[in-house]
């Protein structure tokens, strides 16, 4: 059987997990992955697993690019040619602070996972997709998940900003690369999400949500993402790329 064959960087939970279930559902065999082989990514396979498609765990690290491409053919080799990217795995700050206190120790993380990291893979990707025929049947599409702080700055999260800002811009210049080779590439921002990452604030959030800091008054779920990123890249969005899709319920939107 042809079908996609998508990895999903940051899978093992999260916004990553639920892009790979969304991803299963839509009959992609998806390579899950997560920094370390662990209990965590196990399971994640095995419930992937039992959407039933194909699944291969490939734990790496992303910011170790000489891995890349190794870690890309294992996937072939496992599930078959790839079609799909999802850069998806990324790093809050070591600690929440003023810009003035920000220490390169946590800039460089930032930079390095958010941003070098989503750059190289998707590199590593484009190149093996276009040294191979492939099969004009099946969409092709890198899916980058940065975010709504792209554009919006959190002061006590300056350094993870700036990442962010750099990924968008990394997600414009590979569309403006990978159009004419018929390969999509999309960035969507997420805005206020319940995550791992945001649990340590998120309930003030949601609270501010109902209030209006949204328009639509809660908090997005990992699912909401999932169901953008697996929409996209099955090319349900045909004749697009490049575009930033702000999935934030409206909170980036002007008003007075």
């Amino acid at each position: 059987m042809t079908r996609n064959v998508a990895l999903v960087t940051g899978s093992s939970r999260g916004i990553g997990f639920a892009a790979a279930v969304e991803l299963a559902r839509e009959g992609f065999a998806v390579a899950i992955n997560g920094p370390a082989d662990d209990d965590e990514l196990r399971g994640a396979v095995e419930r992937i697993r039992a959407e039933g498609v194909p699944v291969f765990a490939a734990p790496f690290d992303v910011t170790d690019l000489a891995a890349h491409d190794r870690v890309l053919g294992e996937i072939e080799v496992a599930l078959g040619p790839l079609t799909t990217l999802v850069n998806n795995a990324g790093v809050g700050v070591m600690q929440r602070g003023d810009p003035l206190e920000v220490s390169e120790a946590s800039y460089d993380r930032c930079l390095a996972v958010n941003t070098k990291a989503m750059f190289f893979l998707t590199q590593a990707f484009a190149r093996r997709l276009l040294r191979r025929d492939r099969n004009p049947d099946l969409f092709h599409a890198v899916v980058n998940v940065t975010s709504s702080n792209a554009v919006a700055v959190a002061e006590p999260r300056s350094e993870y900003c700036v990442s962010k800002a750099a990924a968008a811009m990394a997600s414009k210049a590979w569309a403006v690369r990978l159009g004419r080779e018929n390969i999509a590439v999309y960035d969507v921002q997420p805005g206020l999400i319940a995550t791992d990452m945001t649990a340590p604030v998120i309930a003030q959030y949601e609270q501010r949500a109902k209030d209006g800091l949204t328009l639509i008054p809660r908090v997005g779920q990992p699912e909401d993402m999932g169901r953008i990123i697996a929409s996209l890249a099955s090319g349900k969005l045909p004749y697009t790329t490049g575009q930033a899709i702000s999935a934030d319920a409206g909170l980036l939107v002007p008003r007075f």
